[in-house]
C-alpha cells in the first residue's frame, strides 16, 4: 500500500514514522512536508487547500490511501474530492468536519446527542457583547471568562481569563474581524485528549494524552498551538476511556450518522474531567498536535492498516489495538517570539537526531536545516514510566541549538509527581 500524507508539521512527521513501521506500507509520499519528512518519504510541493492539487498528487504517486493531517483542507472538503476520485482517504467529509470548523455546529450536535459540555452563547453583534459577558465569567460564579473564535484558529483563538477587560478586548477584536464569538462557562478539572478512530458508529479509542496550550511553565502566558504532551495518563482511572467513549464520542458519532453526515477519520475529543464526569471542551476532526507525537510513539499495531480500515468502512473487523508499555513525552521547541510573529531563518544543530520531529523547518541551499515557523521541532522521549520519558525528552532537547528558541520545562511534571487527579 502506498500512502500519501498531506501536511507539513511534526504531526505529519510522526504519522510517516509510524506508517514506515507498518510492513503493509510499501511506499510513502508527503506534501508539502518539511526538512525532516524529506528523509522519510518522497516529498512534493502541493497546495493543501486545493482539492484539485491534492487529487492530482495522489494520482501522480499512485496512492492507495491519502491521510490528511491538518484541519483546514478537511473543512474545505479536500477529503470529499479524494474519495470522488476513487482513492481511499482518511479524513472526514466537509460536512462532518464542521465538528471542528464551527463551534456552534459542535454545540448543536452535542446538545442533540445529550453530551455534557460547557454552557455557551454565540455573540455575532458587538452591541450584545457586554450583556453576554455579564452572563458569564466570575460575576456569575464561574472561575473565568472563556472566549473563543467560532471558527478555526489553530489553537490560538481562545482566551481564558479572570480579567473582564482582557476577555472583552479579545471578543471585540474577533467581532471587528468579522468572526462570531463563542462565550463558555469555565470547566474545572484536568484536561484529557482522547483520539478515536471512527468509521460511522464504530469507535476505536487510542491511549489518552494531555497537552499543554499555554506558552510558559505553570500554564502561564498566551495560548499556543501546543507546547507539549504526554501519554498515557497515570492518574486517569482505567475505566475512564470506556466512559468517555460511551458518554461522549459514540453518541456524537451516532448523531452525525443520524444527520446524514457520518464521520470517517480521527475524532479528537478534548475534555475536562469534572466532578460530574467528562465534559467536552472541544472537538477536532483530525489528529492533534503535539499529542500525536506522543501517542503514536507507543502504538504497536500497524498504523496503515488501522487508517485504511477506517477509510474503507472495515474498522469493526480489526483486532484490538496493541500498545508498547511505558510512557511518551513530547516537548515543543519554539522559535523566538512565538506565539507572536516568530523569528525564522536561523540554523539548527542537533535536529537530525532520532526522536526529533520537524515542524517549522526547511533545508537551506547549503544543506543546513533552518527554522521556518513558530513551532520548530517536537522532541519525543519514551521510557518505562512518565518520569523516565521526561528525562529522555529533556536530555534530547538539551542537545539542540537554535538561537532564541524556548520550550516549557514542566511537560508532564505534575503527573509524574502525582499532583494530578481526576
Amino acid at each position: 500500500m502506498h500512502v500519501l500524507v498531506i501536511g507539513s508539521g511534526a504531526r505529519e512527521h510522526a504519522l510517516l514514522l509510524a506508517l514506515r513501521r507498518d510492513p503493509g506500507v510499501t511506499g510513502l509520499s508527503v506534501g508539502p512536508g518539511n526538512a525532516g519528512t524529506a528523509t522519510v518519504a518522497d516529498q512534493y510541493d502541493v497546495d493543501i487547500t486545493s482539492a484539485e492539487a491534492v487529487v492530482a498528487l495522489a494520482e501522480k504517486v499512485g496512492a492507495d490511501l491519502v491521510v490528511i493531517g491538518p484541519e483546514v483542507p478537511l473543512v474545505l472538503g479536500v477529503a470529499d474530492a479524494v474519495r470522488a476520485a476513487g482513492i481511499a482517504c482518511f479524513g472526514p467529509t466537509r460536512d462532518a468536519a464542521r465538528i471542528e470548523g464551527s463551534k456552534a455546529f459542535a454545540k448543536d450536535v452535542m446538545d442533540a446527542a445529550g453530551v455534557r459540555t460547557a454552557r455557551s452563547e454565540i455573540v455575532d453583534n458587538p452591541a450584545h457583547l457586554d450583556a453576554a459577558l455579564n452572563r458569564f465569567g466570575p460575576p456569575s460564579g464561574d472561575r473565568a471568562w472563556v472566549v473563543k473564535d467560532d471558527g478555526l484558529a489553530a489553537g490560538k483563538g481562545v482566551v481564558v481569563t479572570s480579567d473582564r477587560d482582557v476577555a472583552r478586548a479579545h471578543a471585540a477584536g474577533l467581532l471587528d474581524a468579522g468572526h462570531p464569538v463563542l462565550l463558555e462557562s469555565f470547566l474545572d478539572g484536568p484536561e484529557v485528549s482522547l483520539f478515536c478512530v471512527v468509521d460511522g458508529e464504530t469507535v476505536v479509542p487510542l491511549v489518552p494524552a494531555q497537552d499543554f496550550k499555554r506558552v510558559g511553565d505553570g500554564d502561564t502566558g498566551p495560548n499556543t498551538g501546543g507546547m507539549g504532551a504526554y501519554a498515557p495518563l497515570p492518574w486517569l482511572p482505567d475505566e475512564a476511556v470506556g466512559r468517555i467513549v460511551d458518554e461522549v464520542v459514540a453518541p456524537v458519532a451516532a448523531e452525525l450518522v443520524a444527520r446524514g453526515n457520518p464521520f470517517s477519520g480521527l475524532l479528537y475529543a478534548g475534555l475536562a474531567m469534572t466532578s460530574a464526569g467528562p465534559a467536552v471542551v472541544e472537538f477536532n476532526c483530525r489528529f492533534g498536535d503535539p499529542e500525536t507525537q506522543a501517542v503514536l510513539a507507543l502504538l504497536d499495531s500497524p498504523l496503515g492498516g488501522l487508517l485504511h480500515a477506517a477509510a474503507t468502512g472495515t474498522l469493526a473487523d480489526l483486532p484490538p489495538l496493541a500498545w508498547q508499555p511505558g510512557a511518551a513525552v513530547t516537548v515543543v521547541l519554539a522559535a523566538e517570539n512565538y506565539p507572536g510573529r516568530p523569528r525564522v531563518g536561523d540554523a539548527i544543530t542537533g535536529a537530525e537526531a532520532e526522536g526529533v520531529l520537524h515542524a517549522g523547518t526547511a533545508r537551506r541551499d547549503d544543506g543546513a536545516i533552518v527554522s521556518s515557523g513558530g513551532r520548530v521541532l517536537s522532541v519525543v522521549g519514551t521510557g518505562a514510566d512518565l518520569a523516565a520519558a521526561r528525562d529522555a525528552a529533556y536530555a534530547l532537547i538539551g542537545s539542540i541549538r537554535l538561537p532564541g528558541a524556548h520550550f516549557r520545562t514542566d511537560i508532564g511534571l505534575a503527573a509524574a509527581e502525582g499532583r494530578v487527579g481526576a
